[in-house]
């Protein structure tokens, strides 16, 4: 069953949002902060950058938009998260766009 332009649209909105989220360094950096415990705040990431805490603040705003970090006000810490799954969505959503514009033979060069 083929998808209709619609679906494919949206798709493909949602992925370049995704990718343009983890198209800043800073963003990548954060991006492995947080993989590396179940969840931070704001100021648990500012602790290993060498970012301002509104920067960084500024950046996660963006990773959460894009739904690639999940975001949990807590009374007094704000907590992220990294969306794994989100995550595994952008990996394969450009492995399949990847293997679509490279499935066919390649042209041959006109020198």
């Amino acid at each position: 069953m083929d998808e209709s332009p619609e679906t494919r649209c949206s798709d493909s909105h949602a992925m370049a949002l995704r990718l343009a989220a983890l198209s800043h360094p800073a963003r990548i950096e954060i991006l492995k902060r947080l993989s590396a415990s179940a969840c931070c705040s704001c100021r648990e990431v500012v602790d290993h950058l060498d970012l301002a805490q509104s920067t960084v603040s500024q950046h996660l705003k963006v990773l959460v938009e894009a739904g690639l970090v999940r975001f949990e006000a807590d009374r007094q810490r704000s907590r992220y998260a990294v969306d794994h799954a989100a995550l595994a969505g952008v990996s394969a959503s450009l492995t399949q766009l990847v293997d679509s514009c490279c499935s066919g033979s390649l042209p041959k060069r006109q020198d």
